[in-house]
C-alpha cells in the first residue's frame, strides 16, 4: 500500500494545479474586473482573452502528464506542444478579428 501511494502522488499533484488554475478562472468570472472588461483587444473583452491563455495553458499541461511527455528529451517537448501553442492562437486570432469585423459591418 505504501508503494502505491509513492507512485501515485504525481496525480494529486496535476489534481491541485489543475484545481488551482481553474478555481482562478472560476474567480475570475465571477469577480469580473472592471480593467478586464473595459478593455477590449480584438474585437472582444481582455477578459476572453485571459481565459484563452489561461485554457492553452491547461491544455498544454494535460498533454505533458497525461501523455507521458513530462520525462521526455526538451526537444520531444517542443514537437508535440509547439504547432498547438502556435496554431490555436492564430486561429483564435482569425476568429476574432473576422467576427469583429462582421460585427462592425452590421
Amino acid at each position: 500500500m505504501a508503494s502505491e501511494t509513492k507512485e501515485n502522488w504525481w496525480i494529486w499533484k496535476v489534481f491541485w494545479i489543475l484545481l488551482f488554475i481553474t478555481a482562478f478562472e472560476v474567480a475570475l468570472g465571477i469577480i469580473k474586473p472592471s480593467f478586464l472588461i473595459d478593455t477590449i483587444f480584438l474585437g472582444t473583452k481582455l477578459l476572453n482573452h485571459v481565459f484563452i491563455v489561461l485554457t492553452v495553458i491547461k491544455a498544454a499541461y494535460i498533454i505533458l502528464q497525461f501523455m507521458h511527455l513530462g520525462h521526455e528529451k526538451k526537444s520531444l517537448k517542443w514537437t508535440i506542444l509547439l504547432p498547438a501553442l502556435v496554431l490555436v492562437p492564430y486561429l483564435l486570432f482569425i476568429i476574432l478579428s473576422e467576427g469583429a469585423y462582421a460585427y462592425l459591418m452590421l
